[in-house]
C-alpha cells in the first residue's frame, strides 16, 4: 500500500513561521494522534531546509534523551546529534524536529536555550501536551518550565478542500466558493452531485491514513478497519491517562448523545451518578487530546459569547466525522452496518442524521471558529428550541441551524430571528438542498459551510 504525502493547508503556516520568525521562536504543532503532524513537518523540512534531524521521542534512545538533561554545552549536544543521525547541520539553514515532544518534556524545556543560541530552527509536534504535563511523575526531570519562545498552531484532520485535493480535484472548491460569494445556486442536478461527493468525505473522514486506504482500495470495509485502529489507539491513550475508563466511555458515547437530541451532553446517562463538574479530568483529556470538539452553551447569544457560557451545559463532537461514523456502529462488524450505504445514497434515518451536525462542527473548527450554541424553552415549556452554532461576527453573531432531514420546517432558527434580530448579522440554515433564500435566512448546502 502506497504512502502518499497529502497537500495540507498548514504547510503555508509553517512557511509563514519560518519567514516571519526566522529562528526567534520554535514552532509547536499540536493535534490529535494520526492527523498527519509528523508527515507534514518532515515534508516541510525536506523542501525548505538544506538539512534536518527528526528526533522521535517515542523511540529515541536513552543517550539521545539524556542530552537534554543538561544543555549547558550545546556544542556537544549538536555534535552528538549529528553523529547519531549522520546529518550535517548548517547554521541558519537546518531544522531540528522534536517529534512526540510530550514523551520527553525536558526537550521542550530546552527550547528556551536552543532558540537563544540561534544556530538552527526548531519544530515540535505533540498531542495531549497539557494533560501529560499534569500527569507527570514526581521526578524532578519532568517538572519543566514551559518555554515562552514557543509559537503554537493546531492541526486538525483534513478539511473538505484538502480531501478534494487528495482526490486530485483542485477545481471544485474554488468554484463552490464563487457560487457562494456571487450567490449563484448550482441547480438541483449539480447540487445532488456535489452532495454525493461531500457524503464520501463524511464516510472516509479526514484522517490521512483512512484517506490513503480509500485511494488505494476504494474499499470502505478496509477504510473502516483503519478508523477502528485509530480509535483503538485513542482508547489506549485514554486508559493510560484515566485508568477508570471514564474518558473512553465519554468518547464512545458521543454519537448516542447527539442522537438523543438533548440540549446538552448528559454525563449521568453515560456514567451513572456522575455530573460534569465531577469529571473535570476526563473532559479535559477529551478536549486537550483534540480527539473531541466541545460546543459551549452561551446563555446570552450576543457578540460576547464566551462571557456567558454555562460550564455544565455543553455538547461533544468527534474531531473527525469519519471516526464518528465508525463510533456510531462500534459494536458491530463493518459487514453488518448499513450506515455507509445509507449516507452515500442519502437514505438517512434518525439514528444516523447527526453525522451532519458533527461534520458542520468539524468544518467550523477547521476554519478557526469556536463552537457555541443556544437553547431556550418553547412557549409551552415541553421542549427547547435550539440554534446549533453561533459565531461572533463583528459586533453581532451569525446563527446556524443544521437540518439533515428533508423537512422544510426550521422553527428554531425562525424563532431565534424573531427574538434576537437586532443581534444577528446573518442567519443560516445548513441542509442538503440547493442554495436559496427564505426571507433573511440563507439556506446553504453542507459543502458551502467553509465559506461562512
Amino acid at each position: 500500500m502506497s504512502e502518499r504525502i497529502f497537500k495540507r493547508k498548514i504547510y503555508q503556516k509553517l512557511l509563514d513561521w519560518k519567514n516571519e520568525d526566522n529562528g526567534s521562536t520554535a514552532l509547536l504543532v499540536e493535534g490529535a494522534r494520526r492527523v498527519g503532524k509528523s508527515t507534514i513537518v518532515e515534508e516541510f523540512a525536506k523542501k525548505e531546509y538544506e538539512s534536518y534531524i527528526l528526533i522521535d521521542f517515542s523511540i529515541a534512545s536513552k543517550q539521545i534523551k539524556d542530552l537534554f538533561r543538561d544543555v549547558s554545552n550545546l556544542d556537544m549536544l549538536f555534535t552528538t546529534l549529528q553523529v547519531n543521525y549522520a546529518v550535517s547541520l548548517i547554521p541558519g539553514r537546518s531544522l531540528i524536529i522534536f517529534d512526540e515532544i510530550q514523551k520527553w518534556p525536558l526537550a521542550r524545556q530546552a527550547i528556551k536555550h536552543l532558540v537563544k543560541d540561534g544556530r538552527f530552527h526548531y519544530i515540535e509536534t505533540g498531542s495531549l501536551l497539557g494533560i501529560k504535563m499534569k500527569k507527570r511523575p514526581k521526578g524532578d526531570d519532568t517538572k519543566i518550565l514551559l518555554p515562552s519562545e514557543e509559537r503554537r498552531i493546531p492541526m486538525y484532520p483534513m478539511d473538505y478542500e484538502e480531501f478534494r485535493w487528495a482526490l486530485s480535484d483542485s477545481a471544485t472548491m474554488p468554484l463552490v466558493e464563487n457560487m457562494f460569494s456571487q450567490w449563484m445556486p448550482p441547480g438541483d442536478e449539480l447540487n445532488r452531485k456535489l452532495m454525493r461527493d461531500f457524503r464520501l468525505y463524511i464516510l472516509v473522514g479526514g484522517m490521512p491514513q483512512a484517506v490513503n486506504t480509500y485511494l488505494d482500495t476504494l474499499d470502505m470495509s478496509k477504510v473502516d478497519r483503519v478508523k477502528r485502529n485509530i480509535i483503538d489507539l485513542y482508547d489506549s491513550d485514554f486508559y493510560e491517562l484515566d485508568p477508570s475508563g471514564k474518558t473512553s466511555m465519554l468518547f464512545h458515547a458521543i454519537p448516542s448523545q447527539l442522537t438523543r437530541n438533548a440540549s446538552r451532553y448528559k454525563v449521568s446517562s453515560v456514567i451513572e451518578g456522575s455530573r460534569a463538574e465531577r469529571l473535570t479530568k476526563p473532559l479535559s483529556i477529551l478536549r486537550e487530546s483534540m480527539t473531541s470538539l466541545v460546543a459551549q452553551h452561551s446563555n446570552d447569544p450576543s457578540a460576547g459569547l464566551a462571557m456567558h457560557i454555562n460550564p455544565d451545559c455543553f455538547k461533544l463532537y468527534c474531531s473527525d466525522t469519519g471516526l464518528f461514523v465508525t463510533l456510531a456502529f462500534w459494536d458491530s462488524e463493518y459487514t453488518s452496518n448499513t450506515i455507509y450505504k445509507k449516507i452515500l445514497n442519502d437514505a438517512l434515518t434518525a439514528d444516523v442524521g447527526y453525522v451532519y451536525e458533527n461534520v458542520v462542527a468539524q468544518m467550523l473548527t477547521a476554519a478557526g471558529r469556536k463552537l457555541y450554541y443556544h437553547t431556550w424553552p418553547t412557549p409551552h415549556g415541553n421542549r427547547n428550541y435550539e440554534v446549533d452554532f453561533l459565531i461572533p461576527a463583528d459586533a453581532k453573531i451569525d446563527a446556524i441551524e443544521v437540518k439533515s432531514s428533508q423537512s422544510k420546517e426550521h422553527a428554531s432558527i425562525d424563532e431565534f430571528i424573531k427574538k434576537y434580530s437586532a443581534r444577528i448579522r446573518q442567519p443560516y440554515l445548513i441542509h442538503g438542498k440547493d442554495l436559496r433564500k427564505d426571507g433573511v435566512l440563507k439556506c446553504l448546502p453542507f459543502y458551502m459551510v467553509p465559506f461562512i
